[in-house]
C-alpha cells in the first residue's frame, strides 16, 4: 500500500478566508490570542489499487509550556509508521517531502533496520502539487477558516472533527491524489 505522509498546524491567527457579507461591507472579526499556542498535525494518506482509502494522523496542541514539544519528532512520525503498519498490515511504500525531520540520523535508522517492510522515496526539494496530503490539509484549513477560536482547545476539536470526518470520506481522499495527477500501479 503507498503511504504519503506530511505535516501542518495551525494558530489562534485564523487564516483569511472569504465570507458572503454584502459588496462593500466587508466583515471583519477581530480575534485575540496572537502567539498563544498551536496545534500541529502529522498525517499519512494511505492507497492501494482496490481498497478504500486510509487516512492516520496525529494531533499535538502547544500552549507555550516549557516542558511541551513544539511540534513532531522523529519518534512521533516513528510511531505513526508502526501504527499505520500494524492497523493495515503488509509493505509500506512511503513518499514524503524534504522536510529536515525526515532527513535525520535517527529516523534514517529506523527506516534502514526495517527495510523488509518499509520503503521510502523523497519527493522533489518543492513538490506541494505532488503531495496529496497538501490536499487535506487545504479541505482542513477551508474548513476552519471562517472560526473566531476563543482558544486553542477550540481549534484542535475543529481540527480533529474535520480528520475523523475525512477518515470516512474515502472519495475525499481519492480526489486529494487525482489533484495531484499521480497514477498508482497495481
Amino acid at each position: 500500500m503507498d503511504r504519503l505522509e506530511d505535516e501542518a498546524g495551525q494558530s489562534l491567527t485564523p487564516p483569511r478566508a472569504r465570507t458572503w457579507g454584502r459588496r462593500g461591507c466587508t466583515p471583519v472579526v477581530r480575534v485575540r490570542g496572537r502567539g498563544s499556542g498551536r496545534v500541529s498535525i502529522a498525517g499519512m494518506t494511505c492507497y492501494k489499487p482496490g481498497e478504500r482509502s486510509r487516512l492516520f494522523y496525529s494531533v499535538r496542541e502547544y500552549t507555550g509550556r516549557m516542558d511541551q514539544p513544539k511540534g513532531f519528532g522523529w519518534r512521533d512520525f516513528r510511531d505513526l509508521l508502526i501504527r499505520a503498519r500494524s492497523q493495515l498490515g503488509g509493505p509500506i511504500v512511503l513518499v514524503w517531502d524534504n522536510v529536515r525531520l525526515h532527513l535525520t540520523k535517527p529516523l534514517r535508522e529506523f527506516i534502514e533496520a526495517n527495510a523488509d517492510w518499509l520503503t521510502v522515496f523523497q519527493l522533489p526539494t518543492y513538490a506541494p502539487d505532488l503531495n496529496p496530503q497538501e490536499g487535506i490539509w487545504s479541505l482542513i484549513k477551508r474548513d476552519i477558516g471562517n472560526l473566531a477560536a476563543v482558544d486553542l482547545s477550540q481549534i484542535t476539536r475543529a481540527v480533529k472533527r474535520k480528520l475523523k470526518m475525512l477518515q470516512y470520506r474515502p472519495e475525499v481522499l481519492d480526489g486529494c491524489l487525482a489533484g495531484t495527477d499521480l497514477v498508482l500501479d497495481a
